[in-house]
Parts: structure tokens; C-alpha cells; sequence
């Protein structure tokens, strides 16, 4: 059991630490200290919402019907334009991290965000409901795999969301916020292009 659950935790991190949109959004939001619990309890409960799916068997009907993840990747692709369009924008204004913290300063902005950059990526569906729920049924404790992912997810959101706030004097400047602006800007249109191409 315990082999099970340290194998579901090690390829829970390994899929999720990669810098993504959601990662972007959930440290952007850390660093501004804005709505930081909400916007980690829906990272982190929609992962396991889909961990728990993709051992449940649903990863099979995802593969079987191709147009959902079609539909799901242009919604993708234009959602992750926008907010990559957005980002470069707000860094021209190089706003400070008291002027970042009034950005997107309502808790349902906050909320549709995280979902739409978790739900609207098809790579969420292939790593974490395909990939996790066919490496979790090479186990003897399924289960207990799903586990182990489980608590990387939590630890992982949990972490970058609240371990944002140490760099909170690093990134007190206007200057330091428009680099991460950018940064993040450029990181959304990156995926977007991706998703666009089939990468």
C-alpha cells in the first residue's frame, strides 16, 4: 500500500510542477494575496475530481469520443489567448504589487478564472484522467495510488499558492510585476499555440 501511494504522489508532482497556465494563475494570484484559498480549493478539488474520474474508468470514454477533447482544446486555445493578450497588456501599465492586488479583485473573477484554466485545458484531461488513471492500474492498491496523486495535488497548490507570499518583497516593484506579466503572458499565448497545433 504504501509503494502504491508513494508512486501516486511521485507521478502526481511529476505531471503538475510543470509551468502551466493554472500554475501561472494560482502564483500570480499568491503573489497579489487576492482570494488565494478559493482559487486553490478549485485547483486542487478539480484534480481530484479528475484523478478519482480517470481511475474510475471515464479516462476510456474521453479516449473513445476524440471531439470532446477537440472542443475542449479551441475553447482552450481562445480562453488562453485572451488572458495571455491580457497579461502582456497589464504589463505595459507596470503596475505595482498594492496596484496588482486590486486586479481581478472580485472572489467570482477569481473563481472563473481557476476553472476555465483548469477545466478548458484538454492536457488535463490526457495527463491526469488518461495518463494517471492507466499508470494507476499497473498497481496492486489502485486506490491507494489515487491517493498518493491525490495529496500531490493538494501539497503542490496548497504550496505554490500560500509559498508565493516569500517573494512578496522580491516583487514589490512595478518593474518586477511587469517582467511576471510578461512572463505569464507569454507562457498563455505559448500553450495556446501548442494546443492550436496539435503539440
Amino acid at each position: 500500500m504504501l509503494s502504491s501511494t508513494v508512486a501516486g504522489l511521485l507521478t502526481g508532482l511529476s505531471l503538475i510542477i510543470a509551468i502551466g497556465a493554472q500554475n501561472a494563475f494560482v502564483l500570480r494570484q499568491g503573489l497579489a494575496r487576492r482570494h488565494v484559498g478559493a482559487v486553490v480549493a478549485v485547483c486542487a478539488v478539480s484534480d481530484l475530481v479528475l484523478i478519482v474520474a480517470g481511475i474510475a474508468g471515464i479516462g476510456t470514454i474521453i479516449e473513445r469520443a476524440g471531439w470532446v477533447v477537440d472542443v475542449v482544446r479551441w475553447a482552450g486555445v481562445a480562453f488562453l489567448t485572451w488572458y495571455g493578450v491580457r497579461s502582456l497588456l497589464r504589463a505595459r501599465r507596470g503596475e505595482s504589487l498594492e496596484a496588482a492586488t486590486g486586479q481581478d479583485a472580485t472572489l467570482g473573477v477569481a473563481v472563473r478564472t481557476a476553472v476555465a484554466l483548469t477545466w478548458l485545458n484538454p492536457h488535463v484531461y490526457l495527463d491526469t484522467v488518461l495518463l494517471v488513471g492507466s499508470i494507476a492500474h499497473t498497481h496492486d492498491h489502485v486506490w491507494w495510488f489515487a491517493a498518493g496523486a491525490c495529496a500531490a495535488s493538494v501539497l503542490w497548490f496548497v504550496g505554490l499558492g500560500y509559498g508565493a507570499r516569500l517573494m512578496h518583497r522580491t516583487l514589490s516593484t512595478p518593474r518586477a510585476w511587469q517582467v511576471l506579466d510578461v512572463l505569464i503572458g507569454l507562457t498563455m499565448l505559448g500553450i495556446a499555440a501548442m494546443l492550436a497545433t496539435g503539440g
